[in-house]
């Protein structure tokens, strides 16, 4: 290179150094001038669920950090505002400026609901987390959403779930009928077609109800929750998988009018303190839960899987369920049908990859 054409590199160099010198200057600057921001955030959770509820103290947490304490939120666990199961309304209504809740609580508005949470032999926690982000999914479920006056954002993981407590063995389908199970939403709905009494309980009524015998079978999230509610102690034996779950996904709920109100700092701050937030919940769980199970099958606990004909009926049913509000509701069927070509394909590679792989590490 020519001594000339290095000194007019050089000059463009240091030119550009300088205008980015003066640029972070402006943006310090406008830094400083932020306002100070305090927004209230309703869970559908209660503080003793450590691992849902935990992950809205970190986003808070990580808000607060991330803006200097210049934007605020203060996280109330479920009752404390308004009942756990109406966050989405309170959202939707401007009673708090953002919430944090599973999207299938709220199917009875519209079962398109449940493509933000999870739907029956759906996606894994990593499936619907490849959706959410890159396949589609957080474009069309927030589609649904704007119609709530709400913006979504994926806010952690349980990963697939276990399938319940139940105080005799299930050998057969033939053994469900009848049965009374806490079971709400979709799950709840295939079940009753297999001969199952659904029954919606919230946490804490679940022990009282077996205990007396006013249930046979109870699912909740998975061993280390469960074991907090002591089903062990009455329902010895522990199902799995967890079909109607097998990777629901929690989000975080903002008011529409109050996102756009926020300065783009303030966005791109909580955007980011949910991506921990996701990541964090299934990494806890993931920790939690073999622990836990180590503990309850020390205590007596009896593991099984589900028959195979349970299995197979209850796929079958949830598909026919889907096709059927497909063609009824224009929602559910623009996310639906993006949707079940996604998991097809997610499905084999899984199959190929990480199932196999899995599977050989499980080998005595």
């Amino acid at each position: 290179m020519q001594r000339r054409d290095f000194l007019k590199g050089a000059g463009a160099g240091l030119a550009a150094s300088s205008l980015a010198a003066c640029g972070k200057k402006e943006e310090t600057a406008a830094a400083g001038e932020l306002p100070t921001i305090r927004w209230k955030l309703a869970s559908s959770y209660p503080k003793s669920l450590d691992t849902i509820y935990g992950a809205t103290e970190l986003m808070a947490k990580r808000v607060g950090q991330i803006t200097n304490g210049r934007f605020q939120i203060r996280v109330h666990a479920g009752g404390e505002i308004v009942p756990g199961l109406q966050v989405l309304d309170a959202v939707q209504q401007g009673t708090v400026e953002c919430g944090h809740s599973a999207s299938y609580y709220y199917v009875g508005k519209n079962m398109a609901f449940a493509f933000d949470c999870v739907v029956p032999f759906g996606l894994t926690a990593r499936q619907q987390n490849a959706w959410m982000y890159h396949g589609g999914g957080l474009e069309l479920t927030r589609e649904l959403f704007k119609q709530y006056n709400i913006v979504n954002f994926p806010g952690g993981n349980t990963g697939v779930q276990m399938g319940g407590w139940f105080r005799k063995e299930i050998n057969s389908l033939a053994d469900l009928n009848g049965l009374k199970m806490r079971i709400p939403g979709i799950g709840g709905q295939i079940m009753a077609k297999l001969g199952v009494v659904p029954q919606t309980l919230v946490g804490t009524d679940i022990y009282p109800a077996l205990e007396r015998g006013a249930l046979d079978a109870a699912e909740w999230v998975g061993p280390y929750d469960d074991e907090k509610l002591g089903f062990a102690k009455i329902a010895k034996h522990y199902y799995y998988p967890g079909w109607w779950e097998g990777g629901p996904q929690m989000s975080f709920y903002v008011n529409i009018d109050k996102w756009n109100g926020l300065p783009d700092a303030y966005k791109q701050a909580f955007e980011t303190a949910c991506v921990e937030a996701n990541v964090s919940m299934l990494a806890d769980y993931d920790t939690r839960n073999p622990q836990a199970l180590q503990r309850l099958v020390a205590s007596g606990v009896q593991l099984h899987a589900f028959p195979r004909d349970v299995m197979v009926a209850a796929r079958k049913i949830a598909f026919e369920l889907f096709e059927e509000e497909a063609a009824k509701n224009p929602v559910f069927k623009k996310i639906y049908e993006p949707w079940k070509a996604f998991r097809e394909a997610e499905v084999q590679w899984f199959k190929l990859a990480e199932a196999s792989y899995g599977d050989f590490l499980a080998e005595p």
